[in-house]
């Protein structure tokens, strides 16, 4: 055969076999691309329900103690049940002395029951006090209960609406994750079975990245030089090499030149 023949066979099988490798590489970015995608939305999916826990811890501890006011109100409502019962008694008490001093034949028994009386009434009087005050307290409070009671309906809102962004977002992370296995899935079935199996070797190796750009002589995954011969191999892009420092797959990409 004709040298010329010869060489022109030789450019021809070389510039297939860049083509065949430009494809396997772009695969490979694109496979890289899904599952880095795929990671992040694990890590979202890990990171929303807590969130959500957050927020609804956050609002828990607001609700309780804006309710401080609510609290203080229902005990001091009670308290005035249990003077208002006092007296009740009290007063029951007094008329039952009164009737029982109809009936008393000394002057000593007599003069018994009206000091017991004037006791009574001292008592009452003291629980009436008590009442006076705890009804101007009740009346404060119920003033800072109602601005309470509008604020916690507002605040309770917000929590609702907050909570709904972070759950429908944790909704669209479960349906982006399906489209980007769906992407994978596809992409996997026009990679070589022992590509696939190399990429998976390297990238559980390496924190999930399996595949990365060299850029002047630097592996972008690792940071690392490589020696300059197989960096102008992998420039020639005539097949797959591996970064010597953390075995990733690498290509070669212009980072001056406009994407």
């Amino acid at each position: 055969m004709h040298p010329s023949k010869v060489h022109f066979f030789y450019v021809k099988n070389r510039e297939r076999r860049r083509r065949v490798l430009k494809e396997k590489l772009m695969l490979l970015i694109k496979i890289q691309e899904c599952d880095s995608q795929l990671v992040k939305l694990s890590a979202k999916k890990k990171t929303l329900p807590e969130d959500i826990e957050k927020l609804t811890r956050d609002f828990g501890a607001f609700e309780e103690g804006i309710n401080a006011n609510k609290t203080k109100y229902d005990e001091l409502k009670a308290r005035h049940s249990e003077s208002e019962s006092k007296i009740k008694k009290i007063n029951e008490g007094i008329v039952k002395t009164k009737e029982r001093m109809l009936e008393v034949k000394n002057n000593k028994e007599y003069q018994a029951m009206l000091k017991e009386i004037e006791t009574a009434e001292t008592s009452r009087g003291e629980v009436e006090t008590g009442i006076i005050s705890i009804l101007d307290e009740l009346d404060r409070l119920s003033v800072l209960v109602k601005k309470d009671d509008d604020v916690l309906k507002e605040r309770k809102t917000q929590y609702e609406q907050e909570k709904k962004t972070v759950e429908d977002e944790l909704n669209a992370v479960d349906s982006d994750a399906a489209d980007w296995e769906q992407k994978r899935n596809e992409l996997q079935k026009n990679i070589p079975e022992d590509l696939m199996v190399r990429y998976e070797k390297v990238k559980k190796r390496n924190r999930g990245i399996g595949v990365t750009s060299v850029w002047k002589s630097v592996c972008n995954g690792c940071h690392m030089n490589i020696p300059p011969q197989l960096y102008n191999e992998v420039q020639r892009s005539e097949e797959l090499f591996s970064c010597p420092n953390c075995n990733r797959i690498i290509y070669f990409q212009d980072m001056e030149k406009p994407a």
